[in-house]
């Protein structure tokens, strides 16, 4: 895996993680929180996706929304674990 590989992804997760924080609303997990929701929510988005059978049309903006919705997603199943929202300190 090259460097830039992995630039994305923590881009493309910073991008779609502070989105699905901002839509579902709340203060956000953080810089690093909001990377990590945003790439376990491009692999949730990805698996929902393909089960589906929906294409997201590839490239860049393709990969931040199916990103962007898995994480959303996360989040309310965090929020049913951990119950409630979360609130600033």
């Amino acid at each position: 895996m090259s460097g830039s590989y992995i630039l994305w992804w923590i881009v493309v997760g910073l991008i779609a993680g502070v989105l699905a924080s901002l839509v579902v609303g709340g203060v956000g997990y953080g810089i690093i929180g909001d990377i990590v929701i945003g790439i376990v929510g491009a692999f949730i988005g990805g698996w929902l996706f393909s089960v589906l059978g929906v294409s997201s049309g590839g490239g860049l903006v393709g990969t931040i929304i199916v990103a962007f919705i898995g994480a959303i997603i996360l989040i309310f199943i965090i929020r049913l674990i951990r119950g409630g929202t979360r609130r600033a300190p």
